[in-house]
């Protein structure tokens, strides 16, 4: 699944919007580039706990321990939040997915203040599944 987007955009365009209706609006926008997921992964075993919306997350060795992330909710929004959690972790190694801080980038488009306490409950808890699903990889591997 490829984003014609990058991190780097999605900060400047945040900084560039003006208030947090736009913003919201922006996210809903990119959640709506966000390639469904099928029925046969909108399943219990891909549900992510501790969201409020519904959110369903596979993490998918390729090559060369690379990582593919699909990921879908039922709520725009959230499915915009999925957006930028995927410019960050999607196409990486287990070890580099450990290695991001993606708080940084979340305080950097001031997420961490602007979302509801279950929203931000709900995207930490989906970086909480990525790295567990990363550190799983290594842990099978050692």
């Amino acid at each position: 699944m490829t984003l014609d987007t990058t991190i780097e955009e999605v900060i400047e365009n945040f900084e560039f919007l003006g208030d947090w209706e736009e913003k919201f609006t922006y996210l809903i926008e990119l959640g709506k580039k966000l390639p469904a997921l099928s029925d046969t992964d909108m399943i219990e075993q891909y549900r992510v706990q501790g969201c409020q919306a519904s959110v369903w997350l596979r993490v998918i060795p390729k090559k060369n321990d690379i990582y593919e992330i699909y990921a879908d909710s039922d709520a725009f929004i959230v499915k915009g939040l999925i957006v930028v959690l995927l410019l960050i972790y999607n196409y990486k190694t287990a070890k580099q997915i450990l290695d991001t801080d993606s708080s940084k980038i979340f305080e950097q488009l001031g997420l961490d203040k602007h979302l509801s306490p279950t929203r931000r409950n709900g995207l930490h808890s989906m970086v909480s599944r990525i790295k567990a699903l990363a550190t799983d990889s290594i842990t099978k591997v050692s």
